[in-house]
């Protein structure tokens, strides 16, 4: 393989926003726990997929919205009996690309970041792979396997990470000393 030749990085085309957790009384309604960034998106949302073990992907079309403790309770169009929902219980739910939330410039999905190749910035050799991501108070870290099968935690901050390219599919990084010993 020449220098010229990419690794293509498929990004991610579906994004989990939330988990049903259990029905919410009587009508249809869920109780979901928001897996997103930002709950308040829900009240965005027109539509997400649910994916059952039991009845596979479809799309479920939103037509209520509010907020009860840590639950977003949503209600779905032609869903109307406890019954109807009780079996997606620990389902999850997710957003198509299209209606993710928009990014800022050197914001990444974390879900496009898995996967990554991860190189030295200084020697150009190659490091390992992007296997999660964990969110931490202060920082990201990015667990990483190593090409000789090791876990190494990288912290997502500028002095360690330097250069990000989904579309190239690698993450450039100054090797700090002890991260790797």
């Amino acid at each position: 393989m020449d220098g010229s030749a990419r690794k293509e990085h498929p990004l991610t085309q579906e994004f989990r926003v939330g988990v049903i957790a259990k029905p919410h009384g009587v009508h249809g309604e869920v109780n979901v726990f928001p897996t997103t960034d930002d709950p308040e998106r829900f009240r965005e949302l027109e539509e997400v997929i649910l994916d059952s073990p039991r009845e596979g992907r479809r799309k479920l079309r939103i037509t209520s919205v509010k907020y009860v403790s840590k639950f977003v309770v949503l209600k779905f169009q032609g869903v109307d009996t406890v019954e109807a929902v009780e079996r997606w219980r620990s389902c999850p739910l997710y957003v198509d690309r299209e209606h993710a939330i928009p990014l800022e410039e050197g914001e990444y999905y974390v879900a496009d970041v898995i996967g990554l190749t991860v190189k030295d910035i200084d020697s150009g050799e190659e490091l390992g792979t992007v296997r999660d991501v964990i969110e931490t108070g202060a920082n990201d870290v990015y667990e990483i396997r190593t090409t000789d099968q090791r876990e190494v935690m990288i912290p997502a901050i500028k002095d360690c990470v330097k250069r990000i390219s989904i579309e190239e599919g690698i993450m450039e990084i100054h090797v700090m000393k002890g991260l790797f010993d």
